[in-house]
C-alpha cells in the first residue's frame, strides 16, 4: 500500500510522441501561447535590469582613494624596460637562415 509507485513509462512515451502532432493541429492557440511566454519573460528581464536597477540607491563609500606612488614607480620602470628591449631588438641585424652564402654560385634556371 506504502510502497514505491511504479511510473507508467509507456504513458509518458506516448504522451511526448503525441505532442508535437497535437501541437501542430492546434497552430494558432499554441502560437498564441509562446508568444505570451516570450511576452512575459521579456517583461520579467526588462524589470529586473532595468526599472529595478533605478530604484536601488548607489552607495557612496566615505573611503578615500589613495594613489600608491611607490607601485607605480616599479610598474613604470618594467614598462620602460620592455620598451628598451623592443627598441634594441629592432635594431639588431640577424642573418638570413634561408638563403645560402654568396660564395657558391646560385644555378641559373
Amino acid at each position: 500500500m506504502f510502497g514505491p509507485k511504479k511510473v507508467k513509462l509507456t504513458k509518458n512515451k506516448e504522451f511526448f510522441r503525441k505532442l508535437p502532432r497535437v501541437l501542430a493541429e492546434r497552430f494558432f492557440l499554441t502560437f498564441l501561447i509562446l508568444i505570451f511566454i516570450a511576452l512575459i519573460l521579456g517583461g520579467l528581464v526588462f524589470y529586473k535590469y532595468s526599472i529595478l536597477v533605478e530604484q536601488k540607491k548607489v552607495e557612496i563609500s566615505e573611503k578615500q582613494i589613495s594613489f600608491k606612488e611607490k607601485e607605480f614607480q616599479e610598474i613604470l620602470k618594467i614598462w620602460e624596460d620592455n620598451q628598451k628591449r623592443l627598441e634594441e631588438a629592432g635594431l639588431k641585424t640577424h642573418p638570413d637562415l634561408f638563403r645560402t652564402s654568396t660564395s657558391t654560385p646560385q644555378p641559373q634556371l
